[in-house]
């Protein structure tokens, strides 16, 4: 070993979530070293949704609206449609705003969308590369792609991992005080743990359940060539050839996925095969260039049995595995790697204990099997529903089938993709570190969220007179909100977080907004979840509160609910 760095992270894989944990990290100015075994960030356009509780956290951390300028154009519009070929019948159409639209809509609306961003329908490539660009900005941050960990030690008092450069062989060491897995479904860091994927895997339906083709595709005509509105993702809903395909940039790129058919043989495929099946699904000979292909398999519904193994962790796939109906695998990393970071964070500045760190699998593994469970939902929803022989005949029958099947479809779609209580509606109840105060939390619904300060949930959200959003005016770190001058008579305030060490803001909001967390004082913790809340007569028990939310302890807790 030529050379041995030094960082307070490493970090395994430069997928979203270890890119996110690497800009969560260096913002609080604990370094990290990122390793990944491709050259770069992703080529292939997966992932094409980002949920709104993932703009939330871009926004957190400062570039919402440049991760919304990516991708599609600010007037496309983000319908998705259902066809019996693209060139066929439209069967149902789910409308949905496009990016300059929902800008517009975001502070017009309430309830279940009651939120500081509306979802985004990118491809996770233009996500990485806005990640990237971020981290690469951070001192302290080194990402160094085209390397991989070829093993590590684990010690009472860190880790050392040998890192192996892809192109010439050459090797170096990171001494780091943590591991971070964030590798992918075949994690090299989850195998060496020892760790196993638990739940269902292998289900067959006659679409999103079995060996599936990927094909990156540019087809400048496709557009010009369909007769119907344009659509962020197109579904081709038929006996012979099912697929899904999301629109890339607007213009002429494509991510298209159909289900293998029995019989085809995977290894065999060739572009010309790839193109084939892209004008299959189309119904016409529409030219396109295969950019890229590949196989993968639709069914699994997989969660990590641990999450946490000492100073390793894992996150992301490495963690979890889902069928991509629902968008919530690439949405659920991002999260796994906000909740990871400020603890990381907290702990290696000397703030937390690190018995904080336990909390993360204790928080992040039910809403990981929570997600899980509603992909599988959804991809049985769509894959279990096979089309009639007859939805293709012109004629009465046909016509027939096809009004049925739009209704079902129809219905499907405002199932899948109209989901604020998946997105928002992840909750950490029974965590060591959230004080309870006794309420129930709502009820966990795919498509109504009912906001709620209940500690262990997200925090409500409002828009302000002046049209600020509420999270603009949090804390990066710790936030405490009153409702009024409650602590104005609590000078001892500062001196108990002075003494803790974290860093806390307080912020007045007018009493009448005091119904939207139905209490007077609120503690937000850096990841924008509620951690406890109380009346103004509890405001002398904020250090204690806050020592038990960075991990310090729960023997108060009791007392402090009371």
């Amino acid at each position: 070993m030529e050379t041995r760095l030094t960082a307070a992270v490493l970090i395994v894989g430069g997928g979203p979530c270890g890119l996110m944990l690497a800009n969560e990290l260096g913002r609080r100015g604990v370094s990290a070293i990122l390793v990944d075994e491709k050259p770069g960030t992703a080529f292939n356009p997966q992932a094409n949704a980002t949920q709104a509780r993932s703009m939330e956290h871009y926004r957190r951390l400062g570039f919402a609206d440049e991760i919304r300028r990516e991708g599609l154009p600010a007037d496309y519009p983000t319908d998705v449609a259902y066809f019996t070929r693209y060139t066929g019948y439209e069967l149902a159409r789910f409308a949905l705003p496009s990016s300059s639209r929902a800008g517009e809509l975001i502070k017009g609306m309430s309830g279940s969308w009651s939120a500081a961003e509306l979802p985004h329908r990118v491809s996770q490539k233009y996500v990485e590369a806005v990640l990237r660009r971020h981290a690469e900005r951070l001192a302290g941050i080194k990402l160094n792609y085209g390397h991989r960990l070829i093993g590590y030690i684990e010690g009472d008092d860190g880790i050392v991992g040998d890192i192996e450069c892809i192109d010439d062989g050459s090797r170096f060491q990171v001494r780091a005080d943590f591991l971070v897995g964030a590798d992918g479904p075949r994690s090299m860091v989850r195998q060496s743990l020892g760790i196993v994927y638990g739940g269902e895997t292998g289900t067959q339906r006659d679409f999103m359940g079995g060996r599936m083709l990927a094909v990156y595709l540019r087809a400048p005509e496709f557009y010009a060539s369909i007769p119907h509105a344009k659509a962020w993702m197109y579904n081709c809903f038929n006996g012979d050839r099912r697929a899904f395909m999301a629109s890339v940039n607007g213009r002429d790129e494509f991510a298209f996925h159909t289900q293998l058919r029995p019989g085809e043989d995977e290894s065999a495929i060739t572009i010309n095969e790839a193109r084939a099946a892209f004008q299959r699904a189309c119904g016409a000979p529409i030219d396109c260039e295969v950019l890229s292909f590949l196989t993968w398999t639709a069914g699994h519904a997989l969660v990590a049995d641990g999450m946490q193994r000492g100073r390793v962790f894992l996150g992301g796939d490495a963690a979890h595995l889902f069928t991509p109906t629902g968008g919530l695998g690439y949405n659920t990393a991002i999260e796994d790697a906000v909740n990871l970071g400020w603890k990381l964070a907290s702990v290696v500045k000397g703030v937390s204990p690190m018995a904080l760190l336990d909390s993360y699998e204790i928080e992040r593994r039910p809403v990981a099997l929570r997600n899980t469970d509603y992909a599988r939902r959804f991809a049985d929803s769509l894959g279990l529903f096979a089309p009639a022989p007859e939805i293709e005949d012109a004629t009465d029958e046909g016509r027939e089938v096809r009004r049925i099947a739009g209704i079902y479809l129809e219905q499907h779609a405002r199932a899948e993709f109209n989901i604020p209580g998946v997105t928002f509606g992840g909750r950490y109840d029974g965590s060591p570190i959230i004080i309870s105060d006794g309420s129930e939390p709502p009820p966990d619904a795919a498509n109504v969220y009912i906001p709620s300060a209940c500690p262990g949930g997200r925090a409500p959200h409002a828009w302000l007179e002046d049209g600020v959003s509420l999270y603009d005016l949090f804390g990066f770190e710790w936030t405490l909100l009153q409702f009024g001058e409650v602590m104005s008579a609590h000078s001892s305030f500062t001196d108990a977080i002075r003494a803790i060490g974290a860093d806390v803001k307080l912020v007045t909001l007018p009493k009448s907004l005091r119904d939207l967390y139905e209490a007077d004082l609120a503690l937000i913790r850096p990841d924008q979840i509620v951690a406890w809340r109380g009346a103004a007569s509890q405001a002398g028990a904020i250090g204690r509160v806050l020592a038990r939310a960075v991990g310090h302890g729960a023997s108060d807790g009791a007392r402090l609910a009371s």
